[in-house]
């Protein structure tokens, strides 16, 4: 173990005493089979992420995103440098369960359906089963997969998958939010699903880090941001402080003609001494994405039937419930009517051992038939009752099994 990842395990790092993740001077190199360096992934990192709000960490592939993201999950030890999360360290077990995590790529069982899936996430969480119920149905129908719940994920296509990785991330109902590129695979309804639901997420007061190498999907939705490249931090700060552009001036009215325009620039002209005047006039007009969702939503009201993911619906209650008011509620819901147990049928097994070999004599037994003035035959079956309780006989049983002998070998 580095130095630098002992030290990791025994002093958190410091910084802002509510902060969710504090990390200082944080440095990971990938070594080779020699222990010498092949790559440095992170050099250096230093970064905060404030409670209750959007963080983007952004940057082109291979500048240390994904990276980055592991080592505050503790899935990768740093080569130097500290990282805290929740003011412990990322192995502290406690921190996982308010942490929801969506990886780069998502990794689900093919063989599962989408509501098998997110009910095998909740188990893993310990989710009681009406409130895990009550999830899974909201965030089906936030994501617009409530129609195509049964299907296998396997069949599903990769912005399916995706959404549903991104309702597993939310099944806990996490403090702390990491989406490593939710966007990817999505078609421009689903992106604008997400960065509305991500936004949501924030005015809620859940703690978002969203990286992502599609800043046009991250601008809209952060509020401070890291720009990454190489492993190092290049800019800091917030969408208008490292966006906004102090040498020009926006103006923007109605429809003008070109003499009221030809007038505008004059005025200019004569209060600036001619040295400023209209760089550029023209009209807005609206994004391509605009554009997509309005052609979507105007098929959507007409009915067209699609067998892919749906539009959605509302952001799940549970996700916009306060944390003080959803414990109330589920801690009414708790004690209500346990699971339906896999341990009910225990109850039965115990009468069912001596049964067992009843119903098989039954099945087996060859009673001799009755000899003509003999009363001994019809007490034969009841001389072998007191046999019944080791079993049947073993060679009858395996004869008809096809399996002659297995249960002497066992």
């Amino acid at each position: 173990m580095t130095p630098g990842a002992a030290s990791q395990e025994s002093v958190p790092a410091r910084g802002s005493a509510d902060a969710v993740v504090v990390c200082q001077q944080l440095t990971k190199v990938f070594k080779d089979f020699w222990m010498r360096d092949r790559a440095r992934a992170v050099s250096h990192l230093t970064l905060e992420v404030r409670p209750r709000e959007v963080f983007g960490l952004l940057g082109p592939n291979g500048s240390g995103k994904s990276t980055t993201i592991k080592m505050i999950l503790g899935l990768l030890k740093p080569t130097s440098g500290r990282v805290a999360v929740f003011g412990k360290s990322p192995q502290d077990v406690d921190i996982k369960r308010r942490i929801g995590y969506l990886p780069e790529e998502s990794y689900l069982y093919g063989f599962l359906n989408a509501r098998e899936t997110l009910e095998y996430y909740a188990k893993l969480f310990e989710i009681d089963y009406r409130v895990r119920e009550r999830r899974i149905d909201e965030l089906l129908d936030m994501l617009g997969l409530s129609g195509a719940q049964y299907r296998s994920v396997r069949e599903y296509s990769k912005g399916m998958q995706r959404r549903i990785g991104i309702a597993q991330a939310l099944i806990n109902d996490p403090d702390f939010l990491i989406l490593d590129e939710p966007t990817t695979g999505l078609d421009p309804i689903g992106t604008r699903q997400i960065k509305d639901l991500i936004i949501e997420l924030g005015r809620r007061g859940k703690t978002v880090l969203l990286s992502s190498h599609l800043l046009a999907d991250v601008e809209d939705c952060v509020d401070r941001l890291v720009i990454l490249y190489g492993g190092q931090k290049r800019a800091e700060g917030t969408c208008d402080e490292l966006l906004t552009a102090g040498d020009r001036t926006t103006l923007e009215t109605e429809t003008l003609d070109e003499g009221t325009i030809a007038e505008v620039d004059r005025v200019i002209r004569a209060r600036s001494g001619g040295s400023k005047g209209l760089v550029r006039v023209g009209k807005p007009r609206q994004t391509l994405e605009e554009l997509f969702l309005d052609i979507v939503e105007q098929a959507r009201k007409a009915d067209v039937n699609t067998s892919g993911a749906t539009h959605g619906g509302e952001t799940a209650s549970f996700l916009k419930a306060e944390p003080e008011g959803r414990q109330v509620i589920e801690s009414l819901l708790k004690p209500a009517a346990p699971e339906p147990a896999p341990q009910a049928p225990a109850a039965p097994l115990a009468p069912a051992a001596p049964a067992e070999p009843d119903i098989l004599q039954q099945l087996v037994a060859k009673p001799p038939a009755p000899s003509a003035g003999s009363g001994a035959a019809p007490r034969q079956p009841a001389a072998a009752a007191p046999a019944a309780p080791s079993g049947p006989d073993q060679s009858v049983i395996s004869s008809l099994l096809g399996k002659p002998g297995e249960e002497n070998k066992r």
